[in-house]
Formats: structure tokens, sequence, C-alpha cells
């Protein structure tokens, strides 16, 4: 990718160092890289952070560091795959980095993505549900997100079956923007397959669609978590039309409650499903019986964008 700068390089550089059969924690290097002299730091086998993780990650570093020409390799062939599919990338060292994204802890280092990112899009709700959806739960994820659409709200949401594909479908034929957030490499199938064209579609129409992963990386069990953890750390807060208690969606609930999102549940799935309605009992969700439940606990964009801003202050600060 000829537009990656040398910055851009060296972190992708260290989130490909191995060493023992390691590597050094994503998170902590988006943690630590928010500024150029966080990625100094860690190119000198310093990790300004103390936490668990940082002092695990230590060693790995150093040993990585000594040995680094094929963690550039990886890099160099992972640009290449991403330039080949016609994504771009953006780090936590970019301006352009989601400001929602920003404010989490376990955000990652990188996105490679398709389309376009814009600011608009700190002012966001996920919309999110079950693969195996009811063709009511289908309705009501329609219904749900033409709503916010219409009251200009980004929608993002993970191009799974079911749930994720009304409500990006729903937003494109609304008109709105849609974010789709991929559990596969940018460079890598779309996963589902039948959700190809939808993909295509998305980016067609000024929405985008998100990676966090290398290009090339292949469906797998561990990445659809990950994948929930970026769905709900872009986004505002996470509207969960249906879900049992073995759903992903379940899980970017308790993701969303514990970034200290907003967490809508339906008044349907907190009557049907325990764990729903235990999170709103317990004053980690909030019940849904209308749109205006949720547009009127939005936050501003402008609001979303400082915090992001702090963040990275804060992250100086530290070092």
């Amino acid at each position: 990718m000829n537009d990656v700068s040398t910055q851009q390089e060296n972190l992708l550089t260290l989130c490909a160092l191995h060493h023992d059969g390691a590597t050094v924690d994503w998170h902590v290097i988006a943690r630590t890289c928010q500024s150029q002299a966080g990625l100094e730091a860690l190119q000198a086998g310093e990790i300004p952070e103390d936490s668990v993780a940082a002092r695990k990650s230590l060693p790995v570093l150093r040993g990585g560091l000594e040995a680094q020409d094929k963690s550039r390799e990886r890099v160099a062939s992972e640009l290449a795959a991403a330039e080949k599919a016609g994504a771009r990338l953006v780090t936590v060292l970019d301006e352009e980095y989601p400001a929602n994204l920003r404010l989490v802890p376990n955000l990652p280092p990188f996105l490679f993505y398709l389309g376009e990112l814009e600011q608009r899009d700190a002012r966001s709700i996920a919309v999110v549900g079950t693969r195996g959806a009811s063709e009511e739960g289908l309705r009501r994820a329609a219904r749900m997100t033409r709503g916010l659409v219409e009251h200009g709200v980004v929608i993002f949401s993970g191009l799974a079956k079911g749930i994720d594909t009304a409500a990006h479908k729903a937003t494109l034929e609304a008109g709105g923007r849609t974010l789709a957030v991929m559990g596969t490499g940018i460079a890598a199938r779309v996963y589902p397959a039948e959700n190809k064209p939808l993909a295509e579609k998305i980016v067609e129409d000024g929405g985008a669609i998100l990676s966090q992963f290398w290009p090339t990386s292949p469906p797998a069990r561990w990445t659809f978590p990950r994948r929930n953890v970026v769905t709900s750390g872009a986004s505002m807060g996470s509207v969960v039309i249906e879900a049992s208690s073995t759903s992903g969606a379940k899980m970017q609930a308790r993701i969303a409650a514990e970034h200290g999102k907003q967490v809508f549940l339906l008044r349907s799935l907190a009557a049907t499903q325990p764990w729903a309605a235990k999170m709103i009992a317990d004053g980690r969700a909030v019940e849904v019986a209308e749109l205006n439940d949720v547009i009127k606990r939005l936050g501003s964009p402008e609001r979303v964008r400082k915090a992001s801003q702090q963040r990275i202050q804060l992250a100086l600060a530290g070092l």
C-alpha cells in the first residue's frame, strides 16, 4: 500500500513480533501507541504501562525486536494483500481512528477498511442479534434501524446472518449509513459468503466494512468474539433485538456494558430471556419499549470526539 507511513509500518511490525511462540499483547500496543512517543518507547523495548499484560509482553517485545526481519516480511505481505483488495489502513496513531473505539481499553491497534470513515460515525448505534432470527425479530430489527436512521444515527453491525443482515439492509433501504465489522481479514472471503453482495453494496452506498485482523486472516472461532468488541467499541451503544443465552449478541451486550456503553434490550427480549431481564434489573441495560428510549439517551458526537482527544492526552501523560 503506497500511502502507508513509516510510523504505521512500525506499529504493524510490533503487532507481528514473535518470540518463543508468543506475541506482544495487541491491546497493550494500542493503548501505548496513541502517540509517536509511545511508538518509540515500544520500539526501544520499553512498555510504559504497568499491568499484568504489559509485564507478560515485555520479554516477548524485547526478544522479538532482536529478530524482526520476519515480522517486517509478514507486514509487507499483508499490506500487499490489503492493497490488492483495495483496502486502506488506519491506526491508533491516526486522527481518523474511530473516536468511540479509542475510548475502550481493549481497542485494536489498527483497522483495515473498504469505503470511508467519517466523523459522523461517532453518533452511532450497533444493532445486533441472533443469526437464527424469527420473522418477527427481523421485522423489529428493520423497524428499529429505520427509526434510528431517520434520526441521523449511523448503524454498526456484524454482517452475520439474521438480525445483522436485516439491520444493514434496512439502513441501506432507508438511505442511511452503515458500517459492517468483519470477523475475517479484509482481503479474505466475506463470511458468510452469501453476504458478499451486501458487503459490496454497503461500500457502494457510502458506508464501510472494517476488520481488526491481518488482511489474509480466515474466519475462526476466536475471531467473532473479537469482532463483537469492535462492534461495541466503535458505537455509542448496542441495541440487542433477539439473542439466546448462547448468542454472540448476548456477549456483545456484556462487552458493551463493560465498555461503559449504553445497552438497549428490547422489551420482547427481556420478557423471554432471563439473562436480558437480569441485565436490566442490575442496571446494566435499559429496556426498550419504543425508539425514543434509545434516541433520548444518545450523547453528542462532539462529546465523543472531545473524550477521544482527552484519551490521547492521558496516554501522553503516562509516558
